[in-house]
């Protein structure tokens, strides 16, 4: 009798807890897949939140310094393809673009001594420094969110829970050789 019960009882029971394993991978699944969008969506806020800084250091160097109307050009431009990039490379791209744009615009003006004394440009240059390491703490959460939801997806029996509901690895946002230029703050000399 006991040799029966154990018989039905053993595998009843290795049944069940597989099952709450599973159930409990798929929702801790979920958990990081949800995590992996809301670090994403704080990405999107930072950039959205330097890109609304630029108009006024636009502004600004082009009051003082007309002329570089190039450069000018150019920060409004990569600020309009960043705004308008949706997906994680496309951003990571346009952040590049962007970044160098400002910083050639920032190292210009440095040349005009009327820039430089303004009490406007300098807290705009905080400001964007500030922004510039938020960003950079962004991303970083992003990738560490990323990089647990995929190990998750790697592991037994996330694997299998994957494979049957077509979860897919996520990217990293890989600045590639960029990485080092976009992780250093802004320079500022005064």
């Amino acid at each position: 009798m006991t040799l029966i019960f154990l018989a039905v009882a053993l595998p009843l029971l290795l049944v069940a807890w597989l099952a709450m394993r599973g159930l409990g991978t798929y929702n801790r699944l979920m958990a990081l897949d949800a995590r992996c969008d809301t670090a994403f969506a704080d990405i999107d806020v930072q950039l959205k939140h330097r890109a609304n800084l630029i108009p006024g250091l636009v502004e600004t160097v082009k009051g003082f310094a007309g002329h570089e109307k190039g450069l000018v050009e150019a920060v409004t431009q990569a600020r309009a393809q960043a705004l308008n990039a949706v997906s994680t490379e496309g951003k990571a791209a346009a952040e590049i673009k962007l970044k160098q744009s400002v910083g050639m615009l920032l190292q210009s003006a440095q040349a005009y001594p009327d820039i430089k004394a303004s009490p406007h440009f300098r807290d705009l240059e905080q400001q964007l420094v500030d922004s510039e390491n938020r960003l950079t703490a962004s991303r970083r959460f992003y990738n560490l969110a990323i990089e647990e939801y995929n190990s998750c997806l790697r592991q037994w029996p996330g694997s299998l829970i994957a494979a049957k509901r077509r979860l897919n690895a996520r990217k990293p946002y890989d600045l590639g050789i960029e990485r080092v230029l976009v992780d250093e703050p802004v320079a500022i000399s005064f």
